[in-house]
């Protein structure tokens, strides 16, 4: 029988690529501390040569700088709010977290998390009510609920396993770490489980029992929420909880990469030290340098330096150039758009046929932050929680412009409305969020015809 601590099957699969992600993300010194699991010591090799080729290797840093920038792109212009997002939640969401982080930080630290690892997830918290009794007390205290980023790695479970469920998950489980006071100067981590159900909540700490360890729950309550208020986000979907990350192929290119540099920098070493050969000199002492000279006695005597040509450095060095040139091709093909109908008839019906592998993970993102902000609304008893647009214009053929040419199109063949016209433009981040179709039409009828218009 497992306890509240051991991760299921179902996340340990979700997890499996982790220890790699996490390696490549922290660099040389994480790689480094990896040792032989991504920089296999080669047969013949001592532990002293292996240990010192493993001090001085260094990462390239393709995986990290490729999920920097492009996560960063979408977050290039500011996440625009709805007008449908209640004014009540416009304040909260300039500090969603309750740690600092506006819904704009919040969410573009979250698209770097699933891009990288694959997934990520939002869990819409609220503080412990404590001695506040009603709704208008909690307002009054400023108790009101936040966002909380949740780490692939701290998911311990969920049921039901495959989430078939019409009314969604009925637990989750998740690993947290606590910092509590120690004396009066310091503080401690303690480790401990969340465990969530439709409308209750606990949490398990380890506790020990003479030589016995074992967890045990330490605190429980309920929630008004008979719903867990836990939005997951993918790289690359799977399944319902299940995911992978999108570059997965490119991380280990990276760590192929690794290894030939590590090789080839090795090389470097060794072929770089002329060898001096010797021929027939006997056993007498060589001392070679300025103002020495070397006796021999036997007319076949030789002595010289030997140096290697140094081919296979070269093919070293062109293995590594090819392989940064698969990494930035494996980058760059999430923006791709994907070839389709361009008409105006099919791009209105299917929108799909116009979008790249980065968009669509955008568009997840953007669903999963209208799905958290629902359930915002949700604990303070607010019918809607309203929406958000996150930039998703910058595929490779200058998208942004190409689909405002189709909007334009659209509206001009009555396809949509001037109405649905100004949404998109907004959207898109072409028009200020603030400008409303209200005021843009009272601004129209005040600033009359164009000259020319009869």
């Amino acid at each position: 029988m497992t306890d509240v601590r051991t991760q299921s099957a179902e996340a340990a699969k979700l997890n499996e690529d982790c220890a790699l992600i996490a390696a490549l993300l922290g660099g040389t010194k994480t790689m480094r501390a990896a040792g032989k699991r991504y920089l296999p010591q080669w047969p013949g090799e001592d532990d002293a040569s292996y240990t010192l080729r493993l001090a001085v290797a260094t990462l390239f840093p393709a995986y990290a700088r490729t999920i920097d920038v492009l996560s960063a792109k979408p977050f290039s212009k500011p996440v625009t709010l709805g007008e449908d997002v209640p004014e009540r939640l416009k304040p909260w969401l300039q500090n969603v977290d309750l740690s600092g982080r506006d819904l704009h930080s919040f969410l573009s630290e979250i698209t770097q998390e699933a891009m990288g690892y694959g997934f990520a997830g939002i869990l819409v918290d609220f503080p412990k009510a404590g001695n506040l009794v009603t709704k208008a007390d909690e307002q009054a205290a400023g108790v009101r609920p936040y966002f909380v980023q949740v780490h692939v790695q701290n998911v311990l479970g969920w049921l039901p396993k495959n989430a078939t469920s019409l009314d969604g998950l009925t637990q989750l489980r998740l690993l947290e770490s606590v910092s509590e006071p120690n004396g009066d100067f310091d503080t401690k981590e303690i480790e401990q489980v969340r465990v969530l159900g439709r409308g209750t909540w606990q949490t398990w700490r380890q506790s020990e029992t003479g030589s016995k360890k074992e967890w045990t729950l330490h605190e429980e309550g309920v929630t008004s929420l008979k719903i867990i208020p836990f939005v997951p986000i993918y790289g690359k979907r799977l399944g319902y909880m299940q995911a992978t990350p999108p570059l997965l192929e490119l991380a280990h290119s990276n760590v192929e990469h690794w290894q030939t540099k590590s090789d080839r920098q090795n090389a470097l070493h060794v072929l770089s030290v002329p060898i001096l050969f010797t021929k027939m000199l006997g056993d007498n002492a060589i001392t070679v340098g300025a103002g020495f000279a070397v006796k021999s006695e036997s007319p076949d005597a030789d002595m010289k330096y030997v140096e290697i040509s140094g081919a296979a450095v070269e093919a070293g060095r062109k293995a590594l150039l090819d392989l940064e040139d698969q990494m930035r091709q494996a980058g760059a093909e999430l923006l791709i758009v994907k070839p389709g109908g361009t008409s105006v008839a099919q791009t209105v019906s299917d929108n799909e046929q116009g979008t790249c592998a980065l968009q669509k993970i955008i568009q997840n993102v953007e669903d999963a932050a209208d799905q958290a902000m629902q359930f915002m609304a949700q604990w303070v008893g607010e019918p809607e929680g309203g929406h958000i647009g996150i930039y998703k214009e910058f595929g490779t053929f200058n998208l942004a412009q190409a689909s405002a040419d189709v909007l334009l199109k659209a509206v001009q063949g009555g396809f949509i409305s001037k109405e649905t016209f100004h949404e998109e433009m907004q959207r898109r981040a072409f028009l200020s969020p603030d400008v409303s179709w209200e005021d843009e039409q009272d601004r129209l009828q005040l600033q009359g015809p164009d000259l020319g218009v009869l």
